[in-house]
């Protein structure tokens, strides 16, 4: 299970049943959980902290110091959950003195050439298509896509169940359950498609597109349609979720519908 051409320091912590192929290398204060396989010329440098089940593609990189001149050298994290797939050449940068921790959920999928800065928070399920860029302090909910060569700002929101086109600039924060295309990046509707797949009835949809029909198809400002949202609209945990999102953005929101 263990390459004798690998590369493992003492130190490290493997679990049960951990593969790790030819010319990988596994730093000090590294903690890899059972059954996770790591293909070859990997490098995991400390402070990674791996769950089960991951599999770790040919020239990942896991816990490189930030990319970040504030950095003094303090200790930090990167965890990543049981069961997230990390493609060829990731690189996931540790935390800062900010939050200290850069996280990846459960069940993700980060596929070829993704870059992950520090202290970022990305949810359980979330998938990162190819090449796409995440500065620092992101912070990516639930079941979330994002299309392959997007670029997105640092200490961006994406909401859950939303799906942000390739190619994408990402300089706001986007609303959860909406798709997000064109430039600047604006709403597109809602993921309707991706909410049927999850299981949400048509009720609820269409629930979570009166929301968005207040929040983008009028002239309102963001605070009078969060008003009449809340007087004219029943409350559910799909709508509150969308208000909070709104009201607790500090980048503020992509822009609404242009034609």
């Amino acid at each position: 299970m263990i390459s004798k051409l690998s590369e493992i320091n003492k130190n490290a912590r493997l679990g049960d049943n951990v593969s790790v192929e030819a010319f990988s290398s596994i730093h000090s204060d590294v903690e890899i959980g059972a059954g996770t396989w790591i293909g070859s010329n990997v490098t995991i440098y400390p402070g990674a902290r791996i769950g089960e089940n991951c599999r770790i593609f040919p020239g990942a990189v896991i816990a490189a110091i930030p990319q970040d001149l504030k950095y003094k050298g303090e200790d930090s994290l990167v965890e990543i959950g049981n069961n997230t797939t990390i493609r060829e050449f990731v690189t996931i940068n540790r935390g800062t003195a900010d939050k200290k921790t850069t996280k990846i959920g459960n069940d993700c999928l980060l596929m070829a050439y993704v870059h992950i800065a520090h202290d970022c928070l990305i949810h359980d399920r979330v998938i990162i298509a190819n090449s796409v860029q995440v500065a620092g302090h992101v912070n990516i909910d639930d079941w979330a896509f994002v299309g392959g060569s997007s670029a997105i700002h640092q200490f961006v929101k994406i909401g859950m169940h939303s799906m942000i086109s390739g190619g994408s600039l990402v300089r706001k924060d986007v609303p959860p359950f909406t798709k997000a295309a064109r430039e600047p990046l604006s709403y597109a509707g809602v993921n309707s498609l991706g909410l049927r797949r999850r299981g949400f009835e048509g009720k609820t949809i269409s629930e979570i597109q009166e929301v968005y029909r207040y929040l983008f198809l009028n002239s309102w400002n963001n605070s009078k349609a969060l008003e009449e949202i809340e007087i004219n609209l029943p409350a559910t945990k799909e709508r509150d979720e969308i208000v909070n999102f709104i009201r607790s953005s500090e980048r503020g929101v992509m822009k609404g519908y242009i034609q």
